[in-house]
């Protein structure tokens, strides 16, 4: 039982983060790289470039920054998108971009900085409010997770977001049904969301142990 849940949370914990990537206000959704193509390559080469000749271009440094999170190169990322901030302070999709990143690195508490950051410029922002409870949760406090997730829900019902993220705590728990339950409803209200993906394969993962009960 125990080794399953590990196994079910960790792969769910995996898409969590990239998923997480991609701020829905973003230019541009990153998804995981699993092989670099020569083009993509390039790209990233090339915007490299541009920055280094001439770092003060916000959009610039927002691409290249999303771009190392994708390959997960999290330090660059910091580096980069801190530089971004700099130029543009306030900007929601760079301050949860930063947490994302920080977060990757374990550095829980400069994560959830940022997420507060780009909360007092959006307080609303499901996106930030789940990465929030999402860190909170990987740091142990259950609680104040939970507590952040249920109020997410309550005031906005239609945040998939939260419904993913209440999963893998019910799974991470032991509560497998409730789990699935929860991600049913991720793929109810955002059926063709990287979120509702992952929650149908570990919808699948969990009914396939419980039919073997």
């Amino acid at each position: 039982m125990k080794r399953l849940a590990s196994l079910v949370l960790i792969a769910i914990l995996l898409c969590i983060v990239s998923t997480a990537f991609g701020h829905r206000n973003a230019a541009a959704a990153p998804t995981p790289v699993a092989v670099a193509t020569p083009a993509v390559t390039d790209s990233l080469g090339l915007l490299e470039r541009a920055v280094a000749k001439d770092s003060t271009k916000f959009d610039n440094l927002y691409r290249l920054g999303v771009m190392y999170l994708e390959r997960e190169r999290m330090q660059d990322a910091l580096k980069v998108l801190g530089k971004a901030n700099s130029l543009k302070p306030g900007q929601t999709k760079v301050l949860v971009n930063l947490g994302v990143a920080a977060d990757a690195i374990g550095h829980m508490d400069e994560a959830q900085e940022f997420y507060g950051q780009a909360l007092k410029v959006a307080p609303a922002d499901s996106v930030a409010l789940c990465r929030m409870a999402s860190s909170k949760y990987a740091q142990g406090k259950y609680d104040d997770a939970m507590g952040l997730l249920r109020d997410i829900i309550r005031t906005k019902p239609r945040s998939h977001c939260a419904y993913f993220t209440m999963g893998v705590a019910m799974a991470d728990a032991g509560i497998y049904r409730d789990a699935i339950r929860m991600w049913r409803k991720v793929i109810e209200l955002a059926p063709d969301s990287p979120e509702a993906l992952s929650a149908r394969e570990s919808i699948d993962v969990l009914e396939k142990f419980l039919a073997g009960k």
